[in-house]
C-alpha cells in the first residue's frame, strides 16, 4: 500500500538520496501510520470494552500513542527538511533523531502505565468475556502491526532513517505484545485462569523493551557514533582511486542528520611532488565526495618521502614490530630524520578507545623494541591517536 501511495504522490520516488524526496517517504509513512493505529485503537477499545480485558484496553491505548508518536516523525520530519539557516549552517537534519527519541519516550511511559495497571489487576482480578468479534479484532490487528513494522523497516532502511526504524521495531514488539494478549483471551475461556494482569506485565515488558531499542537507535547518532563500515569504504575507495595519494589516514565523520555530513581526513601525498599539482589532486577529491557521496569534505596533505630505500626498509621494520606487539595497531605520518648520533622515527599510531595499555607504556614498549630491533641509536617519536570508526573497518590504505 505504502509503495503504491508513493507512487501517486512522491515525484522521483527512486531517488532517495534526494533529502526532499527521503523527507516526502517520511512524511507519506507518518500519516500512514497515524491513520492506521487510530483505527486499531478503536477496534481493540471495542474489544476491550466488550471483554472488559486490562491488557486488551492497555494495547488499544498503546496503539493510540502510537498514533501521537507518528505525529511527532512526521512533524519532524518536516522540520528537518528545513533549509540552513544563519542560526543552523549545518541544517536541521538532527531533529528527525529528537523526533525519534520523543517516540521512544512515549513507549516508556506507556510501558510504565501498561505494567502499573496490570499489576493492580493481578492483586485485584476480575473475569475476562470472550468471543469471536474480539479475536478476529485481535488477529486483524496483529496483521496490520506486523505490516507496519514492514513497510517502516524497509523504507527506513532505504532512506537511512533511525527514526522509522524506532518505528519498524516498536510495531514489532506491538505485534508480540497482542498476541500474548491473544493468547490470554483463548486461554480464560479454554481453562477459566484469570491470566490478563500477567499478560498485562508481559506486554509492558515487550513495549519497554522496545522502547529501549529505539532510544538507543536515535541516542546514538546524537552523542556521535562511528560511520557505517559500507559508508567508510565508500570513502576510502574514493580516495585511493587516484595514484597521487598514497595513504589515508584520521578519517573522522561528523554526522549533522541524514544526508548532512561532514568529514576530515588526512591524505598521504608524494613530499617530492608538485605542490601545486597535489593540491589541484585534492580539490577534485573533496568535489567528488560532495557529488557522489553528498558530504561535504576538509583534507589536510601529508607528505611522505617515497623512492629512498633505507626510509622503506625502517619503515617495513616499524610495521612489523608493530605487527608483533598487536595487529590493532596501525601507523601513518612515518618520517626518518637521520643525525650525526642518533636517528629519530617520528610517526603517528592508532589504537583503538579504551585499550588495554596506557599510552606511556605503549610507547615505552615500541621504543625498547626499536632499539633492540632496528638499532640502538635509533629513537622513536610517537603521537598516539584513537580510531574515530571502528577498526574492523580498518584496511590496508597505503600503497607503499
Amino acid at each position: 500500500m505504502v509503495s503504491l501511495l508513493a507512487g501517486f504522490f512522491i515525484k522521483n520516488k527512486e531517488d532517495v538520496k534526494n533529502p526532499k524526496v527521503r523527507q516526502q517517504y517520511g512524511m507519506l509513512c507518518g500519516v500512514v501510520g497515524i491513520l492506521l493505529n487510530i483505527l486499531l485503537f478503536a477496534g481493540k477499545f471495542l474489544a476491550g470494552t466488550i471483554s472488559k480485558s486490562i491488557s486488551i484496553t492497555a494495547d488499544a491505548f498503546n496503539n493510540l500513542s502510537d498514533a501521537g508518536s507518528s505525529v511527532i516523525t512526521l512533524i519532524g520530519f518536516r522540520m528537518s527538511g528545513a533549509e540552513p539557516d544563519v542560526d543552523h549552517p549545518f541544517g536541521h537534519g538532527r531533529i528527525e533523531y529528537i523526533s525519534g527519541l520523543m517516540v521512544s519516550g512515549a513507549i516508556l511511559i506507556m510501558a510504565f502505565e501498561l505494567i502499573k495497571s496490570s499489576v493492580g489487576k493481578i492483586i485485584h482480578p476480575e473475569p475476562v468475556e470472550f468471543s469471536i468479534l474480539v479475536v478476529v479484532i485481535l488477529v486483524v490487528s496483529i496483521c496490520v502491526k506486523l505490516y507496519m513494522a514492514y513497510y517502516n523497516h524497509k523504507i527506513g532502511k532505504r532512506i537511512e532513517s533511525a527514526a522509522m526504524g524506532a518505528t519498524a521495531t516498536d510495531s514489532l514488539s506491538d505485534s508480540c505484545a497482542t498476541t500474548v494478549v491473544l493468547i490470554a483471551a483463548i486461554a480464560g475461556k479454554l481453562t477459566g485462569l484469570q491470566i490478563d494482569g500477567y499478560c498485562g506485565v508481559l506486554v509492558g515488558i515487550f513495549i519497554f523493551y522496545a522502547g529501549i531499542s529505539a532510544a538507543r537507535d536515535t541516542l546514538n547518532p546524537l552523542l556521535g557514533q562511528p560511520p557505517e563500515d559500507e559508508f567508510v569504504g565508500q570513502i576510502e575507495e574514493l580516495v585511493m582511486k587516484h595514484p597521487e595519494v598514497r595513504g589515508v589516514h584520521d578519517l573522522i565523520v561528523h554526522d549533522y542528520g541524514p544526508g548532512r555530513m561532514m568529514i576530515s581526513l588526512h591524505a598521504e601525498v608524494p613530499a617530492e611532488g608538485d605542490i601545486i599539482k597535489l593540491h589541484d589532486v585534492v580539490d577534485n577529491i573533496e568535489h567528488e565526495l560532495r557529488n557522489e557521496l553528498k558530504c561535504e569534505a576538509v583534507i589536510h596533505m601529508d607528505p611522505v618521502v617515497t623512492g629512498d630505500e633505507r626510509v622503506d626498509r625502517i619503515k617495513a621494520q616499524m610495521k612489523e614490530l608493530l605487527e608483533e606487539i598487536d595487529p590493532q595497531i596501525s601507523m601513518h605520518d612515518f618520517r626518518v630524520v637521520i643525525g650525526s648520533t642518533r636517528t629519530n622515527l617520528i610517526f603517528d599510531i592508532v589504537v583503538p578507545f579504551g585499550y588495554k595499555i596506557k599510552d606511556e607504556e605503549l610507547i615505552e614498549m615500541i621504543q625498547k623494541r626499536t632499539r633492540e630491533k632496528i638499532g640502538e641509536n635509533h629513537f622513536v617519536v610517537i603521537q598516539v591517536d584513537k580510531a574515530y570508526y571502528k577498526e574492523k573497518n580498518k584496511k590496508k590504505l597505503s600503497s607503499f
